[in-house]
């Protein structure tokens, strides 16, 4: 797993999965660790629900530790395995789900934990939101707003090209030293200059 941090300062963000486009349709998927909080980010489609939890096990944590699951947004490659982690709180745009509680809240400025906020970036679909992740070696923006890092430059389910680049330039002036994008690699904005 690819790491960014150490655990015990700020966040460690470990990368479970990374997604793919070809030639099958895998969504990447996240595993942060703050305190007390297990968060799992986009648990989407993948070729088997190992892929998802064989590497978390080889760090001792079964899905039963899992305390929160974050959903950028409603695609099925982004929550397919969602229920694998049925004692987590699940959030998304507007809501955490418990069990059978809905508790209704807007994501923008939502701490999940002290280095794991979301933020509002309609731009993929309506409902978009992206995970800034504080880590000791820099601050990490998981989004669905760029696919990978090679584009695509114009997102064909976007509902406004204008709101997309909007979006993009929101993530960009957060200064990300990581954008990990919903189906590649993690790239540095710095050395390769994403598509806005």
């Amino acid at each position: 797993m690819q790491r960014f941090g150490v655990f015990g300062e700020k966040c460690l963000c470990l990368i479970v999965h990374v997604g793919s486009l070809d030639p099958k349709v895998t969504g990447t998927v996240l595993l942060l660790l703050e305190e007390d909080q297990v968060i799992v980010v986009d648990p989407g489609m993948v070729s088997a629900r190992e892929v998802i939890l064989g590497p978390m096990a080889s760090i001792g944590i079964g899905p039963e530790k899992v305390t929160e699951v974050v959903l950028s947004h409603h695609h099925l490659d982004h929550t397919f395995h969602v229920a694998l982690f049925e004692r987590a709180s699940v959030h998304d745009y507007h809501a955490i789900y418990h069990g059978d509680d809905w508790t209704s809240r807007p994501a923008e400025g939502y701490r999940i934990s002290p280095n794991v906020r979301l933020f509002e970036t309609p731009g993929h679909t309506r409902e978009d939101v992206s995970v800034a992740i504080t880590t000791s070696d820099g601050l990490c923006v998981y989004t669905h707003l760029w696919w990978t890092e090679e584009g695509p430059l114009e997102d064909p389910y976007a509902p406004s090209v204008a709101q997309l680049a909007s979006s993009r330039r929101r993530v960009l002036d957060l200064h990300p030293d990581w954008i990990i994008p919903g189906h590649g690699r993690p790239f540095r904005p710095d050395v390769m200059e994403p598509v806005v």
